[in-house]
């Protein structure tokens, strides 16, 4: 028989692919691929769904130290046994030190949280007085505050310039009065002329006096 262009090709893609043992498929690494770089793409730029392990160059050099003594059997099988990963990971210092870290700061909440429910019972008995006090003592002040603000309103209105010009204003009038009731007396003559002369010129003088006083703190208000 004639051997015809690609008549080798077609017979090999005719042969079924070769199937995987068990022993492979048993080593296949149990980390993702993605996280395990060739040297080659070390230069390629990160994607966006890769995420950069931040390891100072002191924390880089101390696993180094643990690795380099390790056969290629052993970093093989921290590759492919997760338990042996884990227990490596663990002898490291620095996951030493952060587990310690955890584990105090784990016990110091669990004390502070003890502590707490301890003193619930005096929380609530605080409390208990605090309401007492408010229902009590603190309206009792409360309404002798409001007595009080009353009184201050009071005496700031009595003595408010319109307050005092009012009642300067109503003993004017009364001198007035007195004085025009006197006057009455005397044309009745029902007092003689020097008691009257005496008498009216005393009130008239308060009368202005007043008067004075009284323009002039109005003057001095409406300033």
């Amino acid at each position: 028989m004639f051997n015809f262009w690609g008549s080798k090709d077609q017979q090999g893609q005719s042969r079924p692919p070769p199937e995987v043992s068990s022993t492979q498929q048993q080593q296949q690494p149990w980390y993702s691929p993605s996280l395990v770089s060739s040297p080659s793409s070390s230069s390629r730029p990160q994607t966006s769904g890769q995420i950069p392990a931040h390891v100072s160059p002191g924390e880089a050099a101390g696993i180094i130290t643990f690795l380099k003594d390790k056969s290629v059997d052993e970093l093989r099988k921290l590759l492919s046994d997760k338990d042996a990963y884990q227990q490596f990971l663990l002898s490291l210092d620095q996951v030493k030190i952060q587990n310690n870290i955890k584990e105090e700061l784990r016990r110091e909440t669990l004390q502070l949280a003890r502590e707490n429910l301890e003193k619930e019972p005096q929380i609530m008995e605080l409390r208990n007085q605090c309401k007492i006090i408010r229902t009590t003592e603190l309206a009792a002040a409360q309404e002798k505050l409001n007595e009080l603000e009353r009184q201050k309103e009071e005496i700031l209105r009595f003595y408010s310039p319109g307050s005092l010009l009012n009642k300067l204003q109503e003993a004017m009038n009364q001198v007035d009065e007195e004085s025009e009731a006197l006057q009455e007396k005397f044309l009745e003559k029902e007092i003689d002329t020097a008691a009257f002369v005496q008498k009216y010129k005393k009130l008239r003088t308060i009368y202005h006096r007043r008067a004075l006083i009284h323009l002039a703190a109005k003057t001095s208000t409406i300033g």
